[in-house]
């Protein structure tokens, strides 16, 4: 399993699948053909390619090869390549319009880029467990907690990471509460982050603490959906449940930034473990892989933060994903808007749902966490590719 620093990305929403991901291999192809391309053309395949505009998909590829060299867009959605729906060719032509490289490769989501055959993480694998009950039975057995685990495996240098990726996420939920007017893509989607924050504070205490969780939530979303600069959590989309939860939580209980720090190692555990062992691509298995592994992550940091035992945690988590298994990917237009922020919002005030809940047990129930990343893998196996980011079926026919 690959370090935290592959699951949590620094970068430009609205989409780590179709933005990132293609923007990232924008800049590799370039890096390759850099000063031989006379011209380049990208096709795009499957759902890369049905809601790529929606997504921004063009513009990313495309700031980063017309400096090089004039760029072509190819749609092709209706061809889905093997490997993976989200799938791109790019074709660099030298001066005299001979082809002098092609290469294929898919955005397999939280901004990772593959080839075919390829692993699909794209660092070393430095976690040598990657089952969480084999890591629960570990920290049980050595009496340390999940956040420990992931110190002895990252070593000390991860810490200034999760700082800078606490920054960074701090900074979206304070841009995003200030920032008003509508959305970019043509829905007229007006921000709504600065109306739940200001209706918050007139609420009683408990009102207020949920009011404001929304408010967070929407912030980062709003912002993600706006192109800005947002951390993935595990994706773009699901980007705002973790920021939410933990923004609120050490805004309004005063909790240290180290013990956020650790609270944000124990959420990414988590997040990587569904990574690693199923998928947290919209395209592959709907949101169930990104709202509803961002609300997994949130709750376990909550329980952490709370004092949760590992049992507890592991009971937080599982609760966050079983509970939005079956969730499709159909946004409207293909925008991360519609029902996308809304969704965000909602799983951060599970999340805290999840933590209280497993907070009043002992951690002992049924069916534990890799059981339910493997049910939700299958699950979005079985999704028809209707609800799964092609804008073809469900809320996209709206």
């Amino acid at each position: 399993m690959e370090s935290l620093r592959q699951l949590y990305k620094i970068g430009l929403g609205p989409s780590s699948s179709h933005t990132m991901g293609p923007r990232k291999a924008a800049e590799r192809f370039t890096g390759r053909t850099a000063g031989r391309a006379a011209r380049y053309e990208v096709t795009l395949y499957g759902a890369l390619a049905a809601t790529g505009r929606g997504h921004l998909t063009d513009q990313a590829i495309l700031s980063v090869l017309t400096p090089a060299a004039p760029a072509e867009i190819v749609w092709k959605p209706d061809i889905v390549l093997p490997f993976h729906t989200n799938a791109m060719t790019f074709v660099a032509y030298g001066s005299d319009g001979a082809e002098i490289d092609r290469w294929t490769v898919y955005s397999v989501g939280g901004g990772d880029i593959v080839e075919e055959g390829m692993p699909r993480s794209s660092g070393p694998d430095i976690y040598p467990l990657t089952r969480l009950r084999d890591i629960q039975a570990r920290c049980e057995a050595d009496g340390t907690s999940y956040w420990e685990y992931v110190d002895e495996c990252e070593g000390a240098g991860i810490w200034d990471y999760l700082r800078e990726v606490w920054q960074v996420m701090k900074e979206a939920v304070e841009r995003g509460i200030e920032a008003e007017g509508v959305l970019p893509g043509g829905l007229g989607v007006r921000r709504k982050a600065v109306s739940y924050y200001v209706h918050a504070e007139g609420y009683n205490k408990s009102l207020k603490s949920r009011g404001l969780v929304y408010a967070y939530a929407l912030a980062v979303s709003e912002e993600n959906a706006a192109g800005g600069r947002i951390v993935t959590a595990p994706t773009c989309g699901s980007c705002g449940v973790v920021p939410a939860v933990l923004y609120h939580l050490y805004t309004s209980k005063g909790f240290s930034e180290q013990r956020i720090l650790r609270a944000l190692a124990t959420a990414g555990l988590f997040g990587n473990i569904v990574k690693t062992n199923a998928s947290v691509s919209g395209a592959e298995v709907g949101c169930q892989g990104e709202v509803g592994v961002a609300c997994a992550m949130a709750a376990a940091a909550a329980s952490q933060l709370f004092g949760g035992t590992v049992a507890q945690i592991e009971y937080s988590a599982e609760m966050g994903l079983e509970h939005h298994l079956g969730l499709t990917c159909d946004p409207v237009c293909g925008l991360v808007q519609i029902p996308c922020i809304e969704r965000n919002a909602y799983a951060a005030a599970r999340a805290l749902d999840a933590n209280l809940y497993a907070a009043f047990s002992d951690g002992r129930h049924r069916v534990d966490f890799d059981r339910i990343v493997e049910v939700m893998k299958q699950t979005g196996h079985d999704i028809p590719s209707l609800y799964k980011e092609t804008a073809l079926g469900g809320l996209a026919k709206i």
